[in-house]
């Protein structure tokens, strides 16, 4: 296990690319894969979690290169280390069983996504994953795929679990979770009985007020795709701004698809300056440039749809009640409970060991802030959010601030400690 420590800075300020959004590269790769035609895909993330679908697919019998040879035509990125691959997709019958389980490693979007497209081919395979990955509960997805016709077998619907495809069958299906993982793992299982949700790669698809209706369909590749960069990557940064007085940072490049912004409106209520500037489309995604200046410290009350807008940012949201001046309440995110680590339980005892007051329920906590945080040791609990969140409340506290299992921020964002640094002045 690492340990980092933390010191206070004085301000946050500067400009910065961040890394391809993670979850956009996910489903970028997957679809190309299970499309028919080379996709070339900029910006991808270079997080753990998109590196385990990438290595699975490969174990599937996809092509997926990321010679330079191959892409030295293409427009190259302003950052160095994004990362750009070549995918070959050979269709739905391009796919092969893989030689041994399939390892999602930490990947709850590898394992859940892959289940949906597997869930149609006539093969048997394994699924495992790390021991965070395998305490989360997969029978959210089990359940409507089993409904489909596919063959699941697993124990108190957890990984490792072994999945037989075939033919399958539409359903109605209500999500019982707001889960984008849910959602894409159901869709790309209807992919294969019955239609589709990505307009850009020319799927049809038929909407009504509430519903996708998703019909058997192949997939037809776009040449290239580029990934965004990582608005959740950018907001333990953005929230850092807001935190510090003086502070002011620029974030270039960044996806705002307004299904993922919740973050953004969550600090405004917080009372820092948010401003977009550069608002375009790329890949049929919205993507601008966004600056933040710290300004006042209000509490927050944070419920409802709200949560569903910004329940990856949730430990930050925690971090902000720490340092507002009143109390912050968080409620109907029972979720975050579920996730790599129980991040109501992780965040109350890290910032709890900071001097924050935080009482915990059953749904989220409240949050009395406005006394000076104080660096103190504290652990992930191996959750990559866990870590920044708590780095980032260091970065207001008195001292230092060690943070074990430091090793969980390369889930997501690897570059996250080199990007602070960048733009920290201590």
């Amino acid at each position: 296990m690492s340990r980092q420590i933390i010191t206070a800075t004085r301000r946050l300020y500067g400009e910065l690319r961040v890394p391809g959004d993670k979850s956009i590269s996910h489903r970028a790769v997957l679809i190309s894969a299970l499309g028919e035609g080379p996709t070339f895909i900029s910006g991808l993330s270079d997080a753990e979690d998109v590196q385990a679908t990438v290595r699975a697919l490969r174990a599937l019998g996809v092509v997926i290169s990321n010679d330079n040879s191959q892409v030295e035509i293409q427009e190259q990125s302003s950052r160095e280390s994004d990362l750009h691959i070549l995918v070959d997709g050979r269709g739905w019958a391009g796919l092969r069983p893989a030689p041994g389980s399939i390892s999602c490693q930490n990947s709850g979007t590898t394992a859940r996504t892959l289940m949906g497209a597997l869930a149609g081919r006539p093969f048997l395979s394994a699924f495992e994953g790390d021991d965070s990955l395998s305490r989360r509960p997969m029978k959210r997805v089990i359940d409507p795929l089993v409904e489909m016709g596919a063959a699941i077998e697993a124990t108190d619907g957890r990984l490792p679990l072994t999945l037989r495809g075939g033919d399958l069958h539409g359903i109605d299906f209500r999500s019982p979770v707001a889960s984008a993982q849910v959602k894409s793992a159901v869709l790309l299982a209807g992919l294969q009985a019955s239609g589709e949700t990505l307009e850009y790669l020319s799927v049809p698809i038929e909407r009504s007020t509430d519903r996708l209706i998703v019909k058997l369909t192949n997939i037809r590749n776009a040449s290239s795709l580029s990934v965004p960069g990582d608005l959740s990557s950018a907001a333990f940064l953005l929230v850092g701004t807001a935190i510090l007085p003086g502070s002011e940072v620029r974030i270039v490049d960044v996806g705002l698809n307004p299904t993922r912004t919740g973050i953004l409106d969550v600090l405004r209520a917080f009372g820092a300056d948010v401003e977009i500037e550069r608002l375009r489309e790329e890949s049929g995604e919205p993507v601008g440039t966004v600056t933040v200046r710290a300004g006042d410290r209000r509490p927050l009350h944070i419920e409802g749809d709200a949560i569903v807008r910004t329940v990856d940012e949730l430990p930050l949201v925690a971090v902000l009640g720490a340092v507002a001046e009143g109390e912050t309440v968080i409620r109907n995110a029972a979720e975050l409970r579920v996730k790599e680590s129980d991040r109501i339980a992780a965040m109350a005892e890290g910032l709890g060991t900071m001097g924050v007051r935080i009482e915990v329920t059953d749904d989220g906590m409240m949050i009395r802030g406005g006394r000076p945080l104080r660096g103190a040791s504290v652990g992930s609990r191996g959750d990559h959010r866990v870590a920044m969140a708590l780095a980032v409340a260091g970065l207001a506290a008195e001292g230092e601030t060690p943070i074990d299992g430091w090793e969980a921020v390369g889930v997501s964002y690897p570059r996250f400690l080199e990007d602070l640094n960048e733009i920290a002045q201590r």
